[in-house]
C-alpha cells in the first residue's frame, strides 16, 4: 500500500511509578529523521526507538514527545539512602564553619539524588515505554496509509484524465497534416497560377508531418501513466519512483507542446502539464 510521510499518533499508559504520554508527528522529508523530546532520564531508550522506527518507516521526518508524570506512592517516595547520608555529612560540615540554618525538608527532598524515583530506571519501566512507542509506531503507520489511499486515488484521478486526452489528440495529428496540405496546395497554386506541383506539394507534406508527429510522445506518456498505476498498484516506499516518473511525464508533455501546431493540440498540452504538476505536489507527500 501507498503511504503518506504525514501522521500523526498518541498514546498514553501506565508503568511503574507513573504514566507516560508518547506523540509521534511525521512530515515530508527527503530522508529519515528523528527527533525525541523526553526526560533526560529516559533518553538512554532513544537508540531502540531510532532502530525501531527504522524497521517500520524509510522516509519522513519524525518528531517524538515524551512526557512522564509521577505517582505519589509510598515506594515512589522512599528516599535515596546513600544520597541523603551524604547530603548530611555535608550539611554537617557546613555547620561547624558557618553560621546558617538547617535544609528543610522540601530543600532536603529537592536536593539532587535524594528522590531519585527508583521506578524510572526499572526495567519494567523501560520496557512499559517501549512497548507504548511500538504502539503509537504502529498508529502512526496506519494514519499514514489512510491519507497514502487519499493520495493514490487523487493520482489515480488524474491519470484517468490524462488518458483521456491522449485519445482525443491522437487523431488530431493526421487531421492537422491533412488541413496544412489544403492549405499548401491552394498558396501553390497562387503563386505559380496554375496546377501546384505534385512532388513539391508531396516534399512539403512529408516535412511538415514529421514536424507535428506526436505519435513517439503519446506513446511515451501512456507508457508512464501505465508505469505510474504499477507503481501504485505495488505500493510500499515509491516515493522516489513516482517522483522520477512526473519528471518524465513533464519532460513528454513539453516536448508535445513544442510540436503543437493547433489550438486543439496546445489546450491538451497545457492541460497536461497542470495535471501533472497536481500529482508532483501529491508525489511529494509519499514515502
Amino acid at each position: 500500500m501507498i503511504k503518506s510521510m504525514t501522521g500523526f499518533a498518541a498514546v498514553a499508559g501506565d508503568v511503574p511509578g507513573g504514566r507516560f504520554a508518547l506523540e509521534l508527528k511525521s512530515v515530508n522529508h527527503r530522508y529519515l529523521e528523528f527527533a525525541t523530546r523526553m526526560p533526560e532520564e529516559w533518553r538512554v531508550l532513544e537508540g531502540p526507538m531510532r532502530e525501531a522506527l527504522a524497521a517500520g518507516l524509510t522516509r519522513g521526518k519524525v518528531d517524538c514527545r515524551v512526557t512522564f508524570t509521577a505517582v505519589a506512592t509510598r515506594e515512589a517516595l522512599q528516599p535515596n539512602a546513600e544520597a541523603l547520608a551524604a547530603l548530611a555529612d555535608t550539611q554537617q560540615q557546613i555547620l561547624k564553619r558557618f553560621d546558617a540554618r538547617p535544609l528543610s525538608v522540601w530543600e532536603v527532598m529537592h536536593a539532587p539524588g535524594v528522590m531519585a524515583n527508583e521506578s524510572a530506571a526499572s526495567e519494567d519501566a523501560r520496557q512499559g515505554l517501549l512497548a507504548l512507542f511500538g504502539q503509537a509506531l504502529k498508529d502512526l503507520n496506519a494514519t499514514r496509509e489512510r491519507e497514502g489511499a487519499k493520495l493514490a486515488l487523487l493520482i489515480e484521478e488524474r491519470l484517468t484524465r490524462m488518458q483521456a486526452i491522449l485519445a482525443e489528440v491522437a487523431p488530431l495529428v493526421p487531421q492537422m497534416v491533412a488541413q496544412y496540405q489544403e492549405k499548401l496546395r491552394q498558396k501553390i497554386d497562387e503563386a505559380l497560377s496554375g496546377a501546384a506541383s505534385e512532388d513539391r506539394l508531396k516534399q512539403e507534406v512529408v516535412l511538415f508531418a514529421s514536424k507535428v508527429d506526436v505519435a513517439e510522445e503519446l506513446g511515451r506518456l501512456a507508457a508512464h501513466v501505465g508505469e505510474v498505476r504499477r507503481v501504485l498498484k505495488q505500493g510500499g516506499a515509491a516515493g522516489k519512483r513516482l517522483d522520477f516518473l512526473m519528471q518524465e511525464l513533464n519532460r513528454e508533455s513539453n516536448t508535445l507542446g513544442s510540436k503543437s501546431v493547433a489550438v486543439d493540440s496546445t489546450k491538451a498540452s497545457i492541460e497536461l502539464k497542470v495535471l501533472i504538476e497536481q500529482m508532483r505536489e501529491q508525489v511529494q507527500n509519499i514515502e
